[in-house]
């Protein structure tokens, strides 16, 4: 069984949607600008046309993109994709970071594996999951130290201004994350 991942086709319908909704711009004008018909660029952004080499250049200028920046935004056709470890050289202790996920996704996965910059403090738009798969972490989050070990999990907020350092050498941290750019709703009324 081989990695699936299609290279050529891509979903580019979201990518499209996101850049209309973030320019506040409605279906008719889109295709006003465009000169393509509203049922058209609707079917494009649901992924049941695929627009043209010249449909997507007219659909870009109508978004004040490129289509090289649609295509680079577009999600993969595919839904299943194989992250394989990369080889690790023996005494190899440097700190590293790889990111679990390729692409444009609703999640952001990445290990962090060795020392990190203690006094560099986060602040995510959106909710994350840290994990502690080797090692041990020191976590401050709102003016509170936590001490995780390894299978230790710590939960964040979006919004919430964090720094972390590793304790034990070799230490790998895994951080899963909402993508920044998803609008997540936040009901703190619970």
């Amino acid at each position: 069984m081989g990695d699936h991942k299609e290279q050529q086709s891509v979903r580019v319908g979201a990518a499209v949607r996101r850049r209309r909704r973030t320019l506040e711009l409605t279906l008719a004008v889109v295709a006003e600008r465009s000169g393509l018909s509203v049922p058209f660029l609707s079917q494009v952004e649901n992924d049941k046309a695929r627009p043209s080499p010249t449909s997507l250049e007219k659909l870009a200028d109508a978004l004040r993109t490129t289509a090289v920046e649609l295509l680079a935004a577009a999600d993969p056709a595919c839904s299943v994709d194989v992250v394989r470890a990369a080889p690790v050289a023996d005494g190899d202790f440097d700190p590293r970071t790889r990111s679990l996920v390729r692409g444009h996704h609703q999640l952001h996965a990445s290990e962090f594996t060795g020392d990190h910059d203690a006094g560099r403090e986060f602040r995510h738009r959106n909710d994350e999951l840290m994990y502690v798969a080797d090692g041990a972490v020191e976590i401050e989050a709102e003016g509170r130290a936590y001490r995780l070990g390894r299978g230790d999990t710590l939960y964040l907020t979006g919004g919430v201004r964090h720094r972390w350092r590793a304790t034990v050498p070799d230490t790998r941290v895994i951080v899963v994350a909402v993508a920044e750019h998803i609008e997540a709703v936040q009901d703190r009324s619970r």
